[in-house]
Protein backbone atom coordinates (compact mmCIF):
# COMPACT_ATOMS: atom_id res chain seq x y z
CA UNK A 1 0.00 0.00 0.00
CA UNK A 2 1.05 3.55 -0.44
CA UNK A 3 0.06 6.20 2.02
CA UNK A 4 1.17 9.11 -0.12
CA UNK A 5 -0.25 10.68 -3.26
CA UNK A 6 2.57 10.99 -5.79
CA UNK A 7 2.85 12.35 -9.31
CA UNK A 8 0.43 13.25 -12.07
CA UNK A 9 -2.28 10.75 -12.92
CA UNK A 10 -3.48 9.63 -16.31
CA UNK A 11 -5.96 6.78 -16.17
CA UNK A 12 -5.55 4.61 -19.22
CA UNK A 13 -8.94 3.90 -20.72
CA UNK A 14 -10.52 6.81 -18.82
CA UNK A 15 -10.11 10.56 -18.57
CA UNK A 16 -7.93 11.92 -15.79
CA UNK A 17 -10.11 13.16 -12.93
CA UNK A 18 -10.49 16.86 -12.35
CA UNK A 19 -8.19 18.13 -9.67
CA UNK A 20 -5.52 15.43 -10.12
CA UNK A 21 -2.23 16.42 -8.61
CA UNK A 22 0.42 17.75 -10.98
CA UNK A 23 3.81 16.11 -11.19
CA UNK A 24 6.98 15.67 -13.24
CA UNK A 25 6.67 14.53 -16.82
CA UNK A 26 9.12 12.71 -19.06
CA UNK A 27 8.61 14.93 -22.09
CA UNK A 28 7.30 12.03 -24.16
CA UNK A 29 3.60 12.23 -23.35
CA UNK A 30 1.66 9.69 -21.35
CA UNK A 31 2.22 6.03 -22.22
CA UNK A 32 -0.72 4.15 -23.69
CA UNK A 33 -1.71 0.51 -23.35
CA UNK A 34 -1.64 -1.57 -26.54
CA UNK A 35 -5.06 -3.14 -26.20
CA UNK A 36 -8.26 -2.57 -24.26
CA UNK A 37 -11.14 -4.76 -23.20
CA UNK A 38 -14.61 -4.01 -21.90
CA UNK A 39 -13.24 -3.57 -18.38
CA UNK A 40 -10.28 -1.40 -19.37
CA UNK A 41 -6.85 -1.87 -20.93
CA UNK A 42 -5.55 -5.43 -21.00
CA UNK A 43 -1.90 -5.00 -21.98
CA UNK A 44 1.05 -3.18 -20.48
CA UNK A 45 2.96 -0.57 -22.46
CA UNK A 46 6.38 -1.56 -23.78
CA UNK A 47 8.92 -1.64 -20.99
CA UNK A 48 7.12 -3.83 -18.44
CA UNK A 49 8.47 -7.28 -17.57
CA UNK A 50 7.75 -10.28 -15.35
CA UNK A 51 10.15 -10.15 -12.41
CA UNK A 52 10.47 -13.95 -12.39
CA UNK A 53 11.92 -13.83 -15.91
CA UNK A 54 14.54 -11.29 -14.83
CA UNK A 55 15.44 -13.02 -11.56
CA UNK A 56 13.67 -16.25 -10.59
CA UNK A 57 15.49 -16.36 -7.23
CA UNK A 58 13.54 -13.39 -5.85
CA UNK A 59 10.66 -14.82 -3.85
CA UNK A 60 7.11 -13.67 -4.57
CA UNK A 61 4.09 -13.62 -2.27
CA UNK A 62 1.66 -11.28 -4.04
CA UNK A 63 -0.97 -10.95 -1.33
CA UNK A 64 -3.59 -8.91 -3.21
CA UNK A 65 -4.21 -11.79 -5.63
CA UNK A 66 -5.42 -13.82 -2.63
CA UNK A 67 -7.69 -13.28 0.36
CA UNK A 68 -4.61 -12.81 2.57
CA UNK A 69 -4.72 -9.01 2.66
CA UNK A 70 -6.43 -6.24 4.60
CA UNK A 71 -9.59 -6.32 2.43
CA UNK A 72 -10.11 -10.00 3.21
CA UNK A 73 -10.63 -10.93 -0.46
CA UNK A 74 -8.75 -11.01 -3.78
CA UNK A 75 -8.44 -7.45 -5.07
CA UNK A 76 -9.78 -6.13 -8.39
CA UNK A 77 -7.20 -6.30 -11.17
CA UNK A 78 -5.03 -9.06 -9.68
CA UNK A 79 -5.72 -11.87 -12.14
CA UNK A 80 -2.58 -13.79 -11.13
CA UNK A 81 -0.09 -13.65 -8.21
CA UNK A 82 2.80 -12.33 -10.30
CA UNK A 83 5.11 -9.33 -10.05
CA UNK A 84 5.20 -6.92 -12.99
CA UNK A 85 7.64 -4.02 -13.04
CA UNK A 86 9.28 -1.57 -15.40
CA UNK A 87 12.38 -3.32 -16.76
CA UNK A 88 15.03 -1.04 -15.16
CA UNK A 89 13.38 -1.59 -11.77
CA UNK A 90 13.48 -5.38 -12.16
CA UNK A 91 17.14 -5.23 -13.20
CA UNK A 92 17.98 -3.11 -10.14
CA UNK A 93 16.24 -5.64 -7.90
CA UNK A 94 18.33 -8.40 -9.47
CA UNK A 95 21.51 -6.54 -8.50
CA UNK A 96 20.26 -6.13 -4.93
CA UNK A 97 19.32 -9.80 -4.79
CA UNK A 98 22.83 -10.88 -5.80
CA UNK A 99 24.25 -8.99 -2.84
CA UNK A 100 21.74 -10.52 -0.44
CA UNK A 101 22.27 -14.08 -1.64
CA UNK A 102 25.94 -13.76 -0.74
CA UNK A 103 24.95 -13.33 2.93
CA UNK A 104 22.20 -15.97 2.97
CA UNK A 105 19.19 -13.71 2.50
CA UNK A 106 16.67 -12.99 -0.24
CA UNK A 107 14.14 -10.38 -1.24
CA UNK A 108 10.47 -11.37 -1.12
CA UNK A 109 8.07 -9.06 -2.96
CA UNK A 110 4.56 -8.61 -1.63
CA UNK A 111 3.30 -6.20 -4.32
CA UNK A 112 4.72 -4.65 -7.46
CA UNK A 113 2.78 -2.92 -10.24
CA UNK A 114 -0.78 -2.24 -9.00
CA UNK A 115 -3.61 -1.28 -11.37
CA UNK A 116 -5.67 1.80 -10.61
CA UNK A 117 -8.80 -0.34 -10.26
CA UNK A 118 -7.16 -2.00 -7.25
CA UNK A 119 -6.44 1.37 -5.68
CA UNK A 120 -10.09 2.29 -6.21
CA UNK A 121 -11.10 -0.95 -4.49
CA UNK A 122 -9.00 -0.04 -1.44
CA UNK A 123 -10.79 3.29 -1.13
CA UNK A 124 -14.24 1.63 -1.40
CA UNK A 125 -13.24 -0.89 1.25
CA UNK A 126 -12.07 1.88 3.57
CA UNK A 127 -15.44 3.58 3.20
CA UNK A 128 -17.38 0.45 4.19
CA UNK A 129 -17.35 0.93 7.95
CA UNK A 130 -19.56 -2.12 8.46
CA UNK A 131 -16.78 -4.43 7.29
CA UNK A 132 -14.37 -4.82 10.21
CA UNK A 133 -13.35 -8.43 9.53
CA UNK A 134 -9.61 -7.75 9.28
CA UNK A 135 -9.29 -5.09 11.97
CA UNK A 136 -7.52 -7.27 14.54
CA UNK A 137 -4.82 -8.26 12.07
CA UNK A 138 -4.20 -5.06 10.10
CA UNK A 139 -5.46 -1.98 12.00
CA UNK A 140 -6.15 -2.90 15.64
CA UNK A 141 -5.40 0.58 17.01
CA UNK A 142 -6.88 2.72 14.22
CA UNK A 143 -10.55 3.43 13.54
CA UNK A 144 -11.36 2.30 10.02
CA UNK A 145 -12.96 5.66 9.31
CA UNK A 146 -9.53 7.28 9.84
CA UNK A 147 -7.58 5.13 7.35
CA UNK A 148 -8.09 7.56 4.45
CA UNK A 149 -7.95 10.87 6.39
CA UNK A 150 -4.81 9.74 8.24
CA UNK A 151 -3.08 8.73 4.99
CA UNK A 152 -2.91 4.97 5.42
CA UNK A 153 -4.95 4.54 2.22
CA UNK A 154 -4.84 6.99 -0.70
CA UNK A 155 -6.79 7.39 -3.93
CA UNK A 156 -3.61 7.47 -6.03
CA UNK A 157 -0.61 5.16 -5.75
CA UNK A 158 2.92 5.21 -7.14
CA UNK A 159 2.55 1.44 -7.61
CA UNK A 160 0.43 2.16 -10.70
CA UNK A 161 3.51 3.49 -12.51
CA UNK A 162 5.59 0.32 -12.31
CA UNK A 163 8.57 1.66 -10.32
CA UNK A 164 7.23 1.06 -6.80
CA UNK A 165 7.07 -2.20 -4.89
CA UNK A 166 6.46 -3.63 -1.43
CA UNK A 167 9.19 -5.99 -0.28
CA UNK A 168 10.66 -7.70 2.74
CA UNK A 169 13.64 -9.90 3.62
CA UNK A 170 13.69 -13.66 4.16
CA UNK A 171 16.41 -16.15 4.98
CA UNK A 172 17.82 -18.10 2.02
CA UNK A 173 16.98 -20.81 1.13
CA UNK A 174 14.50 -21.55 3.95
CA UNK A 175 12.20 -18.59 3.25
CA UNK A 176 11.87 -17.81 6.95
CA UNK A 177 10.90 -14.16 7.37
CA UNK A 178 13.42 -11.76 8.86
CA UNK A 179 12.05 -9.88 11.88
CA UNK A 180 10.87 -6.47 10.63
CA UNK A 181 8.84 -5.49 13.67
CA UNK A 182 5.38 -5.50 12.09
CA UNK A 183 3.62 -7.48 9.38
CA UNK A 184 3.29 -6.10 5.85
CA UNK A 185 0.41 -3.59 5.51
CA UNK A 186 0.08 -3.09 9.26
CA UNK A 187 -1.59 0.30 9.66
CA UNK A 188 0.25 1.79 12.62
CA UNK A 189 3.07 4.19 13.50
CA UNK A 190 5.01 1.03 14.37
CA UNK A 191 5.36 0.49 10.61
CA UNK A 192 7.30 3.72 10.18
CA UNK A 193 10.75 2.70 9.02
CA UNK A 194 12.52 4.58 11.78
CA UNK A 195 10.15 3.68 14.61
CA UNK A 196 12.10 3.36 17.88
CA UNK A 197 9.30 1.23 19.35
CA UNK A 198 10.23 -1.99 17.53
CA UNK A 199 12.98 -4.38 18.64
CA UNK A 200 16.66 -3.90 17.90
CA UNK A 201 16.53 -6.91 15.58
CA UNK A 202 13.65 -5.37 13.63
CA UNK A 203 15.44 -2.02 13.36
CA UNK A 204 18.49 -3.85 12.01
CA UNK A 205 16.36 -5.70 9.46
CA UNK A 206 14.82 -2.47 8.24
CA UNK A 207 18.20 -0.76 7.98
CA UNK A 208 19.54 -3.69 5.98
CA UNK A 209 16.66 -3.51 3.50
CA UNK A 210 17.03 0.25 3.09
CA UNK A 211 20.80 -0.05 2.62
CA UNK A 212 20.72 -2.83 0.01
CA UNK A 213 17.91 -1.29 -2.03
CA UNK A 214 19.20 2.25 -1.58
CA UNK A 215 22.47 1.24 -3.24
CA UNK A 216 20.43 0.44 -6.36
CA UNK A 217 18.49 3.71 -6.45
CA UNK A 218 15.43 2.74 -4.40
CA UNK A 219 13.95 5.31 -2.02
CA UNK A 220 11.99 4.15 1.02
CA UNK A 221 8.67 5.68 2.08
CA UNK A 222 9.33 6.58 5.75
CA UNK A 223 5.79 5.64 6.82
CA UNK A 224 6.09 2.07 5.48
CA UNK A 225 9.25 0.02 5.98
CA UNK A 226 8.28 -2.29 3.06
CA UNK A 227 7.59 0.42 0.43
CA UNK A 228 10.27 1.45 -2.09
CA UNK A 229 10.35 3.44 -5.34
CA UNK A 230 13.26 3.34 -7.75
CA UNK A 231 14.18 6.79 -8.99
CA UNK A 232 14.08 8.28 -11.52
CA UNK A 233 10.79 6.61 -12.38
CA UNK A 234 10.36 5.11 -15.85
CA UNK A 235 6.75 6.32 -16.30
CA UNK A 236 6.51 9.37 -14.00
CA UNK A 237 3.32 10.84 -15.47
CA UNK A 238 1.05 7.80 -15.68
CA UNK A 239 -1.24 5.58 -13.62
CA UNK A 240 -1.82 2.37 -15.54
CA UNK A 241 -4.87 0.13 -15.23
CA UNK A 242 -4.02 -3.09 -17.08
CA UNK A 243 -4.43 -6.23 -14.94
CA UNK A 244 -1.72 -8.06 -13.05
CA UNK A 245 -1.34 -11.06 -15.33
CA UNK A 246 1.29 -12.79 -17.44
CA UNK A 247 -0.71 -12.00 -20.57
CA UNK A 248 -0.44 -8.28 -19.86
CA UNK A 249 3.21 -8.36 -20.90
CA UNK A 250 2.70 -11.00 -23.61
CA UNK A 251 -0.14 -9.68 -25.81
Amino acid sequence: MTAVVVGAVLLLGAAAPAGSAGGPGDGAGAPRARAAGADGPRAAPPGFVLLREVDPTIRQDVRYATARNFTGAPVDGYDEPVCLLARPVALALRRAQRELLRVGRSLEVRDCYRPQRAVDRFVRWAGDLGDQATKAEYYPEVDKGRLVPDGYIAARSGHARGSTLDVTLVEWPSGREVDMGTPFDFFSPLSHTGSPAVSAAARAGRRSLVRVLGAQGFVNLPEEWWHFTREPEVFPGAAFDFPVAVAAVRP
